[in-house]
């Protein structure tokens, strides 16, 4: 039996729920890294992925911008990384400068690929679609990778940025 409640309430249920984070170049060609949760695979052929960006943020301007952006699942063990890169605007620091993040370059589109992450993809914005108050970028995959040791998935599992595994 279900009961009424209010939205803010019922939304508490999602936990777990993905971290990921999407970088773009800006236009003088820094990487910008930011964290999301409102990410979903939306095809399986050709491989898509969708990401919900405010256009508040600098990563907006960036994507839009660039064409183009990868997807990074990051492990269970970036999470002070996700944090920092959730929380702090790429307007004001180079986010990557400020952490110990390791990058490599990307192999197909103009950005880069975190090393410690589970998996990595390389999209290519195929459109952009207003909602509300987030643009959702679909990102059309064009190159993918996964790491070569075994790692845990970042989860949010609470409210107020509480980060683990799923399990």
């Amino acid at each position: 039996m279900q009961k009424p409640t209010n939205f803010e309430q019922a939304l508490k249920t999602k936990y777990p729920e993905q971290v990921a984070i999407a970088i773009a170049k800006d236009a003088n060609g820094k990487a910008n890294p930011i964290t999301l949760g409102w990410v979903m695979q939306t095809s399986h052929n050709p491989p898509m992925f969708a990401i919900s960006v405010a256009p508040q943020r600098y990563s907006h301007k960036a994507i839009k911008q660039a064409g183009c952006f990868t997807l990074i699942f990051p492990s269970a063990d970036m999470a002070d990384l996700a944090l920092f890169f959730g929380t702090k605007s790429g307007r004001n620091i180079d986010k990557f400068e400020e952490s110990n993040c390791k990058i490599e370059p990307a192999k197909v589109v103009d950005s880069v690929l975190m090393t410690d992450a589970v998996a990595n993809f390389e999209c290519v914005v195929e459109s952009e679609t207003i909602t509300g108050d987030h643009s959702i970028f679909t990102g059309k995959v064009v190159a993918s990778y996964v790491n070569t040791e075994p790692k845990k998935r970042l989860y949010t599992i609470g409210t107020g940025y509480k980060m683990g595994t799923a399990d």
